[in-house]
């Protein structure tokens, strides 16, 4: 069972379904759910090692920009009347679909801009100024250093936003729920309250580990002009963001140091983008958990953590 923190709300994912929980202006919990099948049940050939991460992840970012519609869709909802039942909201306005795709391509477009193109630009602009670093050892390091500090900083700077401190809380929630569900005791408010909201699973672990993976791996490309760098990197995406998947998942099989150390930057990370919730927002993650996880027994599959 997986979790992501969205607009006002928790989706929670099982192996074969996915539930979003959305609190809406009026107070109501809007929900909505499905079934799922795995990326490699559909294509044979994404159960091989690198490329099953690239499905796993493919899906997942599908999921992300469902879910973010859904709970934008549902933040747009008018605030009821102070006389009106909150069990009865109104029908959702909803999203043209060539917004949300502009919304993805744009974000796309500042991800390889912020995190590829101006720390490659910098570093190589240093590198031409000082001779004696102008190596591709150096330049590399050097890149994937003003890279992470881009990313840390830019986190930094977006947790200052009240709006993005309340996205922040629900995944604190989220985080917290996913707790009380592996201890395999009670599933309620008062039991999510009382864990931590630093999980080793989180996604933010897997984004620091495929900017270390991409430092090493830059360093064995044999390109010396500034675009056929650029290019590289960008040619490198997939196969990048598979190999991290795979050191992800072998990590978390191993449960020893090798965990430890790649989950640990990630624990650290997460007091930065994981807030205390408030019980409201541990309701919605416990409405999200409780949808995904009887899906996933009306199918009659096994309720697991991802």
């Amino acid at each position: 069972m997986g979790g992501q923190a969205v607009i006002e709300g928790v989706m929670m994912r099982s192996p074969h379904s996915y539930a979003v929980a959305v609190r809406q202006p009026s107070g109501f919990l809007a929900v909505t759910q499905a079934y799922l099948d795995r990326p490699s049940e559909k294509h044979p050939w994404l159960k091989y090692p690198i490329l099953r991460g690239l499905g796993v992840l493919g899906q997942a970012m599908v999921l992300g920009i469902r879910a973010l519609r859904y709970s934008a869709e549902q933040a747009l909802e008018e605030p009821a009347p102070a006389n009106a039942q909150p069990e009865k909201p109104k029908k959702a306005s909803e999203l043209s679909g060539w917004m949300l795709a502009a919304n993805v391509a744009f974000s796309l477009a500042f991800f390889i801009f912020l995190y590829k193109l101006v720390p490659l630009y910098l570093a190589t602009g240093f590198t031409h100024r000082y001779l004696h670093t102008d190596n591709n050892f150096a330049l590399n390091l050097l890149d994937g250093t003003i890279r992470i500090a881009l990313f840390l900083g830019f986190l930094f700077l977006i947790s200052q936003w009240k709006e993005i401190q309340r996205v922040f809380e629900y995944h604190g929630a989220e985080h917290k729920v996913v707790w009380a569900f592996e201890q395999r005791g009670p599933i309620d408010v008062a039991a999510a309250r009382a864990c931590t909201r630093f999980h080793p699973r989180c996604g933010t672990s897997f984004l620091l580990v495929v900017m270390g993976i991409a430092l090493v791996v830059y360093l064995f490309l044999p390109f010396h002009s500034f675009w056929l760098r650029f290019l590289g990197r960008i040619v490198l995406l997939p196969v990048i963001a598979g190999v991290s998947y795979e050191f992800i998942r072998y990590a978390a099989k191993s449960k020893g140091r090798l965990w430890k150390w790649a989950s640990q930057p990630g624990l650290w990370l997460q007091r930065v983008t994981t807030r205390e919730p408030d019980d409201r927002q541990l309701e919605t993650a416990l409405k999200a958990l409780e949808t995904a996880m009887a899906l996933e027994q009306n199918r009659g599959g096994e309720l697991v953590v991802a």
